[in-house]
């Protein structure tokens, strides 16, 4: 941590949150290093840790990673690509702090961002805050489909569940770690953030909207997005309004052996 904290950061409730940041990582040996990095220099006004999962890749992302030797950081590996919910779904049941946040490997969020993230937390104001990207302002989209298709699926959603949301799909969404690991979440997939938003606005939970920085990156640079998963957000977007059972729900405690944490793994 920095030696000492921004004005008006400190709180008496610090003591009592600790943030368990969670990196799903595919392939992103030009980004994952600067990443991880840029989240340990970060000041935060509570204990956090770092669970980086690297979720298969091919490249020299496993190198870089085992690089970092500090005591924040958890590293966990899949042998296989399973998804990016997948990995985070498997860091989530390797967290230890009261509170959770996906953070991507790709360096479109900052980690400065962070810390104003927590102060709705720590002053008592909402457990479930979103860091929301506010198009246009302070933003960078590399596409106008990308940016047109968040804001039409994010007013489906709202359409669907009665809420005001701002931004559906940004990465960054703090939650209590009970509240995370009480949904029925079944997504291995990106369709893990349309679901698990769809989930807390089913269950009457509105996120505490907090303005972040967004640089999106270009297919060429390794985004992996595509118009499927657009598609697929839709269908996730009606199951959950409409509750359409296709199955047992399979919750993070009953995953299955896949997606279990490997303690023995050694990075490729």
């Amino acid at each position: 941590m920095l030696s000492s904290p921004p004005d008006g950061l400190a709180s008496p409730d610090a003591e009592q949150v600790k943030l368990s940041i969670l990196m799903p990582a595919y392939n992103e040996e030009n980004t994952v290093g600067r990443a991880v990095a840029e989240i340990l220099n970060t000041y935060y006004p509570c204990d956090i840790e770092l669970i980086v999962v690297d979720d298969g890749s091919t490249d020299a992302t496993a190198t870089l990673l085992s690089a970092f030797h500090d005591d924040r950081i958890v590293l966990h590996r899949h042998p296989l690509n399973l998804g990016k919910g997948a990995a985070l779904r498997s860091a989530a049941s390797m967290a230890t702090g009261t509170h959770l946040l996906p953070f991507d490997a790709d360096l479109e969020y900052a980690a400065e961002d962070i810390p104003r993230m927590l102060e709705p937390v720590l002053k008592g104001r909402s457990d479930v805050v979103y860091g929301t990207r506010l198009f246009g302002c302070n933003t960078v989209y590399q596409s106008y489909r990308y940016a047109l298709g968040n804001r039409m699926l994010t007013r489906l959603a709202n359409l669907f569940f009665n809420a005001t949301l701002s931004d559906l799909h940004t990465c960054l969404k703090l939650m209590p770690a009970a509240t995370m690991k009480e949904l029925s979440l079944t997504e291995i997939g990106f369709g893990l953030d349309t679901e698990m938003t769809a989930l807390l606005l089913r269950r009457g939970i509105r996120p505490f909207e907090v303005p972040v920085s967004y640089y999106s990156r270009s297919h060429a640079e390794g985004k992996k997005i595509n118009w499927r998963d657009a598609v697929r957000c839709v269908w996730i977007l009606f199951r959950v309004r409409l509750r359409v059972n296709t199955g047992r729900p399979e919750r993070l405690r009953d995953r299955p052996e896949s997606l279990e944490p490997n303690n023995h793994a050694e990075p490729a």
